[in-house]
C-alpha cells in the first residue's frame, strides 16, 4: 500500500490527541504560574489571563482550580518517578548510580516541579502531602530493587531507605537554590551516603545485606 493508499487518521484521534496536546500544555503553563505564585494568589481569572486562554478552557479540562493545580502536581510526579526509576536491566549497582543520576536530572531541569513536589505543595495539603508520600515510596522501591533485588522488604530496611530519601531530598533542594557542585559530584556524594545507610541496614538486620560496592565504601 502507497501513502495515497493508506487510510486516514479517524477524526475521533485526531481530536484525541490535539485535546491531549492541549491539556499538557495548559499544564506546562499552570507548573510555572504555581512556581511564581502561591496557589491562593492565583484566581481563576488570573490563571486564564496569565496563560492567554478562556478560563472556561480550564475548566472544561480540570473542573476546578483545585483539580488544576492536583493535576499539575501529580504530572511532575509521573515525571520525577519515570525519569528516576529507569534501566531495571542494569546491574544492582549501576542501577543505583543512573536512579540517583535520573533523579538529580530530572530536579536540574524541573526544579520548580520539584520544589511544590517536596515541599507538598502550598501550605498543609493532604492531597499533596499524599502524591509526595507516593514518591517516596516509588523511590524507596526503585531503589530496594536496586539493592536487593525486590521491593519487599522488611519494616527497618524501608525506614532506613526511607530516611536516605528525605535526607536526598533536602540536599536536593539546596543544590539547585544554591548551585555550584557539579551534578556528578552530588551523585557521588548521594551514592555514597546511600552505601552508609545500606550498611547500617545489614547491621540491624542481616537478612538485608550491603551490595559488594556499598561495603567497599567502609
Amino acid at each position: 500500500m502507497n501513502i495515497s493508499q493508506q487510510p486516514a487518521a479517524r477524526p475521533g484521534a485526531r481530536s484525541t490527541e490535539r485535546s491531549l496536546a492541549r491539556r499538557a500544555e495548559l499544564i506546562a503553563i499552570g507548573r510555572k504560574l504555581f512556581a511564581d505564585t502561591s496557589y491562593d494568589a492565583l484566581s481563576m481569572d488570573d490563571i486564564a489571563r496569565q496563560a492567554h486562554v478562556a478560563k472556561g478552557l480550564i475548566y472544561y479540562y480540570f473542573h476546578s482550580k483545585r483539580g488544576y493545580y492536583l493535576s499539575i502536581i501529580q504530572d511532575s510526579v509521573a515525571g520525577l518517578v519515570a525519569f528516576a526509576a529507569g534501566g531495571v536491566e542494569l546491574p544492582p549497582a549501576e542501577r543505583v548510580h543512573r536512579t540517583v543520576d535520573g533523579y538529580l536530572r530530572y530536579a536540574e531541569h524541573n526544579q520548580a516541579a520539584y520544589r511544590t513536589i517536596v515541599s507538598g505543595g502550598v501550605g498543609f495539603d493532604a492531597e499533596v502531602h499524599a502524591i509526595r508520600d507516593g514518591v517516596r515510596e516509588a523511590i524507596i522501591e526503585t531503589i530496594a530493587e536496586g539493592a536487593y533485588g525486590t521491593s519487599d522488604i522488611t519494616p527497618v530496611a524501608r525506614m532506613g531507605l526511607l530516611s536516605w530519601v528525605c535526607s536526598v531530598e533536602g540536599a536536593t533542594l539546596d543544590w539547585i537554590g544554591r548551585p555550584g557542585l557539579p551534578r556528578e559530584t552530588v551523585r557521588e556524594l548521594l551514592v555514597k551516603t546511600l552505601g552508609g545507610a545500606l550498611r547500617a541496614i545489614e547491621e540491624l538486620d542481616p537478612a538485608h545485606p550491603a551490595p559488594e560496592p556499598a561495603r567497599r565504601d567502609s
